[in-house]
């Protein structure tokens, strides 16, 4: 797929992929690919998050959806940072409690600068059984 990290930090994480691996048959990019940059976007957002706070899991894609507002025509990106406060303290709290926990992500799907579309997606979160 050519997936690169554009930027990851505290905030949230930027993945991009090359159009070429990714082309459909009308020479843009294909949806699935697209889909897929944005579950491995959220997903890499809920882990490092996970791994900065010393919380160590296994972590899923429970449910997704991605909403296509344009087609795609070069290099593309899925931005991932939008996790309130509030909603990180009680996926944290219940993942410390019940040994697993869910959470909400969405991201921004770009290409050239410009929004292309959306994706949301549920992760699920259960505690790593130490051996």
């Amino acid at each position: 797929m050519g997936i690169t990290v554009a930027a990851f930090d505290a905030a949230g994480v930027t993945l991009q992929a090359e159009l070429g691996p990714n082309l459909n048959h009308r020479d843009t990019a294909f949806g699935g690919s697209v889909a897929a940059l944005a579950i491995l976007a959220g997903w890499t957002h809920v882990h490092l998050r996970l791994r900065a706070a010393g919380i160590e899991t296994h972590t899923v894609i429970q449910d997704s959806s991605v909403r296509y507002d344009a087609p795609i025509f070069d290099v593309f990106s899925a931005c991932c940072g939008d996790i309130s406060d509030d909603a990180w303290a009680r996926f944290t709290r219940t993942l410390s409690k019940r040994g697993k926990a869910r959470i909400r992500v969405r991201a921004t799907l770009e290409s050239q600068g410009e929004r292309v579309g959306h994706f949301e997606g549920a992760y699920v979160a259960m505690a790593a059984r130490r051996s």
